[in-house]
């Protein structure tokens, strides 16, 4: 009897331990670092390293409360959503650290492709200089990352936009600077 009651409790002991095991796998964060580069029309070059740290992925549900948000009301709607959701990562970009409200994860070729949503702008590139156009409205940043198997992989940052969907159904951008941050050197830490 003492036998069987010592085995059924090591029994439990082991299934909780590794029950805890999965919890810390689950919560884990993933760290995916790059280069950001910037190339004005006007020759101005600037770069500076991207850590990106991802606390968890959204699901499958808050992914389709975002888009019902963004069929409903645009960036605006987006931001009021993502505005009420706890902070599940973050962008660093230089010095500047960003919250992510939004982060999600899909296979593709050899990798997965990430998209991380901040709930407000990263950065406005150019507002300082003469004529800039009002930062009004461009109230989202965007991370999107093309994380290989095995080696670097690329993306971009959109670090200030409205977003809303085209007539098929596609994500558009409304980017406030013209001009394109690259991501180089994108890897999985």
């Amino acid at each position: 009897m003492r036998t069987r009651t010592a085995i059924s409790a090591g029994f439990v002991l082991a299934c909780v331990a590794l029950l805890g095991l999965a919890h810390v796998r689950a919560t884990a964060s993933e760290t995916i670092t790059a280069m950001a580069r910037v190339k004005s029309a006007a020759g101005a070059d600037a770069s500076a390293p991207v850590s990106v740290v991802v606390d968890r992925f959204s699901t499958d549900g808050e992914r389709d409360e975002l888009m019902a948000a963004l069929k409903k009301g645009g960036t605006a709607a987006v931001r009021d959503l993502l505005a009420g959701r706890a902070q599940i990562g973050s962008v660093q970009v230089g010095g500047t650290n960003t919250a992510i409200k939004y982060v999600y994860a899909r296979a593709m070729g050899d990798g997965r492709l990430i998209t991380a949503v901040t709930g407000s702008p990263i950065a406005f590139i150019g507002a300082g200089l003469p004529g800039a156009k009002p930062t009004t409205g461009f109230d989202l940043g965007l991370v999107l990352l093309e994380v290989a198997a095995s080696g670097p992989g690329r993306g971009e940052i959109v670090p200030a936009a409205k977003i809303k969907l085209n007539d098929q159904g596609a994500i558009v951008t409304d980017d406030y600077s013209s001009e394109v941050v690259q991501l180089s050197n994108v890897v999985r830490k």
